[in-house]
């Protein structure tokens, strides 16, 4: 997520909404989203309902969910998405933003 705090301002002036699913519960979700003053929206889904209607898998040995990134257009189709194979395994802000560009 440092990731994106670090270029949040280039996404604004793509009139672009980050919004972040993550498995915690909606207190832990509140408390690390204010320790790490994140300026985007953060969204708590414990239950794994998110995870289960966009496709997210959950690898046990690998500390849970893998990663996703999605890009889903002002009218709610899905333009891109990338599954992560391990944490590391997240495309760049510069991919991201180059995406965004080719949606307009």
């Amino acid at each position: 997520m440092a990731q994106l705090r670090r270029d949040y301002q280039q996404f604004v002036e793509l009139d672009t909404e980050i919004l972040v699913v993550g498995p915690e519960d909606a207190e832990s979700f509140r408390e690390y989203w204010k320790k790490e003053n994140l300026p985007f929206t953060g969204l708590p889904d414990p239950e794994h309902k998110i995870l289960k209607l966009y496709g997210q898998e959950v690898e046990l040995f690998k500390m849970g969910r893998m990663p996703a990134q999605m890009l889903i257009d002002k009218s709610g189709t899905l333009r891109y998405v990338h599954y992560g194979h391990s944490m590391s395994d997240i495309p760049s802000n510069e991919e991201i933003v180059s995406l965004i560009k080719q949606l307009d």
